[in-house]
Formats: C-alpha cells, sequence, structure tokens
C-alpha cells in the first residue's frame, strides 16, 4: 500500500464525518442518523457506490437544507469526497465506508428519502449480474430503507446495464419508472431530474461521444 493511502486512511480515522470499521458509530446509527449524525430532522440522501463523492457533494452544495451520505468501500475515495466537503465548508455530508449488501446494518426501514446511483461497474459477465446494483436483492434492500415514496436515480454510460435496469425495474411489484432516457442530453427535459451534475466519468464518456443513460423510480 502507498504511503499516501495510508496517510489518508489515517485522516479518515480522525474524521468524524466518516464512519468505518473500527469506530464507535459503525453499524450503530440505523435510525439514529438524524440525531445522533446529523443533529436535525432534514430528509437524508445516499448515494450507493460513490467513489470519490462528486453527487454527494454536489447535491450537499446545492441543497444545504438537506443530509448527504456518500457510500463506498474505497477509504481512499471517500478521503476525497470528505476532504472536498471540507474545502467547501459543507455540514450536511457524511461517509460511510462499507459495502451495498450491509445496507440494512446501517439504516433503519425507511429512513431515508432518496438514493443515487452514479455509474457503477457494468458486471457485464453473466457470473457477475448478482452484483449489479440495480439487482432485485440490492432493489430490495433500497425499497426497505427508503420511506414509501422514495426515489431512486441511476446514470449510466453502459447501455446494457441500462436496459438491465429498467426492464428489471417495470417488471418489479412496488416501483414505479417515472422517467428514463438513454440519451440525457438529448433529453433536456430531464435534466433536472438528474440534477446536472457531472462526475469525472461522465465527462470521461460525453468526450467520447458516449450517451449517458438516466433512470429515475420510485418506491411504494
Amino acid at each position: 500500500m502507498s504511503r499516501s493511502k495510508l496517510r489518508r486512511f489515517a485522516a479518515n480515522a480522525e474524521q468524524d464525518s466518516i464512519v468505518e470499521p473500527g469506530k464507535a458509530t459503525y453499524q450503530q446509527l440505523g435510525g439514529r442518523w438524524h440525531q445522533d449524525f446529523f443533529g436535525n430532522d432534514n430528509p437524508i440522501t445516499l448515494e450507493v457506490g460513490c467513489g470519490k463523492g462528486e453527487y454527494t457533494v454536489g447535491l450537499a452544495e446545492r441543497y444545504p437544507e438537506r443530509n448527504f451520505l456518500g457510500l463506498d468501500i474505497k477509504g481512499d475515495r471517500i478521503w476525497k469526497g470528505n476532504s472536498r466537503a471540507h474545502e467547501l465548508g459543507l455540514e450536511n455530508t457524511g461517509w460511510v465506508r462499507t459495502r451495498a449488501h450491509d445496507l440494512l446494518t446501517h439504516f433503519a426501514p425507511g429512513e431515508l428519502h432518496e438514493i443515487w446511483i452514479t455509474f457503477p461497474d457494468p458486471r457485464p459477465r453473466d457470473r457477475d449480474i448478482k452484483r449489479r446494483l440495480t439487482y432485485p436483492r440490492f432493489l430490495t434492500l433500497y425499497q426497505q430503507i427508503l420511506r414509501p415514496g422514495g426515489l431512486i436515480h441511476l446514470k449510466t454510460d453502459n447501455a446494457d446495464l441500462f436496459e438491465y435496469s429498467l426492464e428489471t425495474v417495470q417488471q418489479r411489484p412496488g416501483t414505479t419508472v417515472l422517467a428514463h432516457t438513454r440519451d440525457l442530453y438529448a433529453t433536456p427535459e430531464l435534466l433536472p431530474h438528474a440534477e446536472d451534475i457531472q462526475t469525472t466519468f461522465e465527462r470521461k464518456y460525453r468526450q467520447q461521444g458516449v450517451p449517458i443513460k438516466y433512470l429515475q423510480f420510485q418506491v411504494n
């Protein structure tokens, strides 16, 4: 492991805004995020597989009256998102270093208002389909931790993942597709739904001429 990563991991250990294994808050905040972490009753949005946290930070900057959490297994990525949030003086962000499989150990039923999934690994091999963040078992987890009527957003460059996700959601009881497009920037009326925040991946794919796909759906 590089020295820079070791320094970043050490810095993460000192940050109350980062919830990770080894800390007293790890797996202890389910049902208590409002009072014990954020100290307010504002709605909570979660970015699953947040990477560098570009959406978490971008949304938090845009909506100071809401709370935002970025979840990722990579501590180095979380360090980057947390550092950027501190640079901007944001007090409505937090970070959880864990796997998406373990959502129920971190969040109580109905605790979240919204979920974003931005440019996840498409898991193209058949044997990896169960690891896609829009696979039914993940949708079940999201449905449990979201309040009734909660929104889920997916942005991806990958056509196969998008078509799989759209079909899976359309066939799932208790979910309603509210908006979808296979080319977000050719569908300007949907840009406000996607918040028009661009991650590093999105900028790269747009420069390559790859259409960005977007899906928004509601769980009941």
